[in-house]
């Protein structure tokens, strides 16, 4: 075979599965079978079983969303889909449509929307059930930076760390969205400081419309030492700002992320210390202590999920409250009425966590790969009908 004919047979074999469609191959993503490796004692599928949902988390370095539910048996069961580094969900329970961050430079946002089946005309593929897709993406500068979604008041919404502040997100508009909310200390005339990721304005506690949600922040004011910088102090310099006044409501936080609204009172996961809690008097209660770097709140009902990764080595300057010598990603279960760990799953080659979803399995059982054995019936995951 002459060399021409090498390269266009080479050509004419590459981007030929669906996983290598969207993004890129699994295994240039760095998903093995390693990866996708869990321990879990039969009572996290119990308390999936119970509760009647699916979770779906990101694991960002590893440029991976898993979903999580008991099967048919009652077995824990993880499902899986490649994103570049996805950080941010945030599941619209009223449309059964998924938003994941993605924040490889160019940004994306991502919608998923939930399949019925195959289109008829694929008559050999077996049924798709009902999992996430991706249907659209929305792309943005690498200076946005995004961290959290959040849907309030039906719209969805981003945090740019990148420039201090919250866009909303319209798919309907190609442009990227422009600042709509920001704190105070960032103000530059009536505008936000956008130079620089000044002070990593984080997460969104969402309410029912942006003046009446909440934001986490590793700092409150700008300051030529900045986020990144290895000298920047961080040891509780973090803030909860208010949505209303665009000032503090809430310090003594250290890294903090993942802020949420549930039952009148904002909880927040003080990551540097590997603690859960929620401020009261404008003061960080912590209430749940982890082995790890505390990222990824999801509350459903009495029952809340948090995430627990690895601190990164080039970070360990950010977590001061962390001194065991290694840490293991997980996703641990709190049982809210005594605030008791009652279940959890582990991820032993697992690295970073950052945000934690649910839907109800009704709607929704997982994402479109279990494992990454290439299949026919993964041939056709895109020929689907979707809700």
């Amino acid at each position: 075979m002459s060399a021409k004919e090498t390269l266009w047979s080479q050509q004419n074999l590459a981007l030929r599965h669906p996983s290598e469609i969207f993004g890129t191959s699994l295994d240039v993503a760095g998903i093995t079978s390693d990866t996708l490796k869990y321990k879990a004692a039969p009572s996290f599928a119990q308390l999936l079983n119970d509760l009647n949902i699916t979770l779906v988390a990101s694991r960002e370095y590893e440029n991976l969303l898993i979903g999580l539910g008991a099967n048919s048996t009652g077995k824990l069961e993880q499902t899986f889909f490649h994103v570049p580094h996805p950080s941010g969900i945030a599941i619209d329970r009223s449309t059964n449509a998924m938003y994941v961050a993605a924040t490889r430079n160019p940004n994306q946002v991502i919608e998923f929307g939930v399949t019925t089946g195959y289109l008829k005309r694929i008559k050999s593929a077996k049924p798709a059930g009902k999992v996430f897709m991706p249907t659209r993406a929305k792309y943005y500068p690498g200076s946005y930076y995004f961290h959290d979604l959040a849907i309030c008041g039906g719209k969805l919404y981003a945090n740019s760390v990148g420039m201090n502040c919250i866009v909303p997100v319209d798919f309907s508009n190609s442009s990227p969205e422009q600042p709509l909310w920001w704190p105070n200390c960032v103000d530059k005339n009536g505008a936000p400081e956008t130079k620089a990721n000044y002070i990593q304005l984080n997460s969104i506690a969402a309410g029912a419309d942006i003046e009446n949600s909440y934001f986490s922040a590793s700092g409150a004011k700008i300051s030529s030492r900045r986020p990144g910088h290895h000298n920047y102090p961080v040891d509780k310099q973090g803030v909860i700002f208010s949505g209303k006044t665009r000032e503090p409501m809430g310090y003594g936080l250290t890294r903090p992320h993942a802020a949420r609204l549930h039952n009148g009172k904002v909880w927040v996961a003080n990551s540097g210390y590997g603690e859960v809690g929620y401020i009261e008097n404008e003061q960080f209660v912590p209430v749940i202590k982890c082995n790890g770097w505390t990222r990824g709140l999801c509350f459903v009902g009495n029952i809340l999920f948090v995430g627990v990764s690895r601190v990164l080595p080039r970070f360990r300057h950010y977590a001061p409250g962390i001194t065991s010598a290694t840490q293991e990603c997980s996703i641990v279960a709190i049982d809210l009425e005594n605030m008791k760990e009652i279940a959890s799953v582990k991820f032993p080659y697992g690295n970073q966590l950052f945000a934690i979803d649910y839907i109800s399995k009704n709607i929704c059982n997982g994402l479109p790969f279990k494992s990454i054995k290439k299949t026919a019936t993964e041939q056709n995951i895109f020929s689907v009908s979707l809700v």
